[in-house]
């Protein structure tokens, strides 16, 4: 097992970014989780990736970073990885990024092409999503049943997917029970910043990237298309299974393509 150490940035707005750092020589991997997940659920990918220097970000209003942050825009976002690959200071960094972390990965690129090698991007598109899925989202989280007493009687209101397994076991452990680590209301401000297409960036990417999509993601042909087919340098690789949280439900497929990814530049 590698051990990885949790540090803290603290960025111009006062919010608290936190990490985990495997440590090691080299230019880091940093990876970058979905909405209403955190650094642990990608705690496989890490162990999976021996040999690299892998660092795991909480991005704000999740995990262990400020779960109320005054500023959920993109910029904030964006901003929140340069500021943590500036305080690694080791030279330009994998960026790995799954929905909304490849959504983030993919601005950084743009705002700061310096920093950064190359983008492994799972289940990415432009920017999408309407008023109404973020309310329904929204209305899902608070459903929840919140604090849940112990984790069996979370997990058996949440399910035993990959993806509820991994929520039961990111829940935070407080006086009067477990809580996720995130509050609905700031997901739903934040997802709602995704949805704007952010097609300039996209088309003048100067970092080459590896798009992945899972069998059964969240996005038609057509948007992965369009995506792959404006964008600079890209690979497409499409997973034979998994969904749109391949890197929980489909993490063999998933591993090998981001070894692969991590190793020397692929050739279109």
């Amino acid at each position: 097992m590698r051990t990885f150490a949790r540090h803290e940035v603290t960025v111009a707005d006062g919010t608290t970014i936190s990490y985990l750092d495997s440590g090691g020589a080299g230019s880091p991997v940093v990876v970058l989780h979905g909405l209403a997940g955190s650094s642990t659920e990608l705690l496989p990918t890490a162990e999976a990736l021996g040999g690299h220097r892998v660092v795991l970000v909480d991005q704000r209003g999740h995990g262990h970073s400020t779960r109320r942050p005054a500023d959920t825009s993109r910029e904030a976002f964006v901003g929140d990885v340069v500021a943590l690959l500036e305080t690694l200071d080791r030279g330009p960094a994998v960026l790995v990024g799954q929905s909304m972390g490849a959504h983030t990965a993919m601005l950084v690129a743009a705002a700061r092409p310096d920093l950064v090698e190359r983008l492994v991007l799972l289940e990415c598109d432009a920017g999408s999503g309407t008023p109404q899925e973020h309310r329904r989202l929204g209305e899902f989280f608070t459903s929840w049943p919140v604090p849940f007493p112990d984790r069996e009687a979370a997990a058996q209101f949440l399910g035993d997917s990959p993806l509820a397994t991994a929520w039961v076991a990111d829940l935070e452990e407080t006086p009067d029970g477990l809580n996720p680590r995130f509050d609905p209301d700031v997901l739903v401000a934040t997802i709602a910043t995704v949805a704007t297409p952010r097609w300039h960036e996209w088309e003048n990417l100067q970092v080459p990237a590896v798009v992945v999509y899972a069998a059964h993601g969240m996005f038609g042909e057509a948007q992965r298309a369009e995506f792959v087919a404006r964008g600079r340098d890209v690979v497409r690789i499409d997973l034979p299974r998994g969904s749109h949280d391949a890197h929980l439900d489909a993490f063999e497929d998933w591993i090998a393509v981001l070894r692969d990814s991590l190793g020397p530049r692929r050739i279109r």
